[in-house]
């Protein structure tokens, strides 16, 4: 118990000095710069699981409001680049899993679970099914999300880009009553999805029933600032949880060439985001934050909290990760038969 309140403390702290600070989305990055720095000094502090199942409850549901009808007709209609970013995630999973079999010491598997755009719990699974290094796909994952999560935002801090759009969940009231209603609705949601094994639930259980409520004119209540920014503060704390004192220690070389490929992927991002505005109406700096290799709760609260169109960012991502989650595994066996490798 003293763990997690002393991990509760420096999370809280966190978010406290980076909103004194200014900096970019202060109540997740700071719990998550302040929580990874000193766990990897040594701080026995932990995160559960629960505080991140909160947090993406928050995401969720918070997400779900702004799928009124005429946003879903703006998604359907660029159902064409969604598609193209599915495929392009796929291409950057390849790539990376080349470089990373060549110059980071591990063998194929590793190297294309570590690599894959997806969740981090659901490429280890996989990875443990195919025998390859969990350890290394986990922490590729973990690097992986720390980079882009912090680069990403305070890049768009600087260039000064942010959405001009209206809130549109600005117009819904805050209800006690309807405010628990959506507790128990989107909690037996989540509930239900984890039990489906569906990854992410406590992220897609409550945005798909917010979705369906909010695009049939149901608003049951506005979530407060409040609980938004412990949701966040959440999410930044339990990615902070993931690094220890020997992170970087355990394989150098390894998380140094993780480190590149990301770097190299968020370059790849923009040329590709470039290339897609062709065909697009979207904005590239909604584009960008849509294909860019971070984890759908990470981008998905950047999007919402720079105005940068949520709901086209947030089906951008539920499908790359739907996609990616399906073919991985058939895509390794296939490959790996082919071409014999290991």
């Amino acid at each position: 118990m003293q763990r997690y309140l002393a991990g509760f403390l420096f999370a809280l702290a966190g978010a406290l000095l980076a909103n004194w600070l200014h900096l970019p989305l202060p109540w997740m990055i700071g719990p998550l710069l302040v929580t990874s720095i000193s766990k990897l000094r040594g701080a026995r502090t932990q995160s559960h699981i629960a505080f991140r199942s909160m947090g993406q409850w928050v995401i969720g549901t918070s997400l779900g409001l702004y799928f009124t009808e005429e946003v879903l007709h703006i998604v359907l209609d660029n159902t064409v680049a969604i598609v193209l970013g599915m495929l392009f995630a796929l291409f950057l999973g390849s790539a990376g899993a080349l470089a990373l079999r060549r110059w980071g010491d591990v063998d194929f598997k590793t190297a294309w679970f570590a690599s894959a755009i997806g969740g981090a719990s659901e490429m280890a699974n996989l990875a443990e099914r195919n025998n390859a290094r969990i350890d290394r796909v986990a922490s590729a994952h973990s690097l992986r999300v720390l980079l882009v999560v912090v680069t990403v935002p305070f890049v768009y801090k600087f260039l000064g880009l942010h959405g001009l759009t209206v809130n549109t969940t600005a117009a819904i009231a805050f209800s006690y009553s309807g405010f628990f209603q959506m507790i128990a609705i989107t909690s037996a949601f989540g509930f239900a999805f984890g039990k489906l094994r569906i990854p992410n639930p406590w992220v897609l259980g409550p945005l798909f029933i917010m979705t369906v409520l909010t695009s049939n004119h149901i608003e049951l209540s506005v979530i407060p600032p409040e609980v938004q920014h412990a949701g966040q503060m959440f999410i930044g704390w339990s990615l902070g949880d993931k690094f220890g004192p020997d992170f970087f220690r355990r394989a150098p070389k390894y998380l140094g060439v993780v480190a590149l490929v990301c770097v190299g992927s968020l370059c790849l991002a923009l040329v590709f985001c470039a290339l897609l505005t062709l065909i697009s109406d979207i904005p590239l700096a909604t584009l960008y934050l849509a294909n860019s290799p971070g984890g759908i709760a990470e981008m998905t609260i950047t999007a919402k909290v720079l105005q940068l169109s949520p709901p086209v960012v947030t089906a951008f991502h539920v499908s790359r990760m739907v996609f990616v989650l399906l073919v991985t595994g058939p895509l390794y066996r296939l490959i790996s038969k082919k071409y014999q490798l290991t």
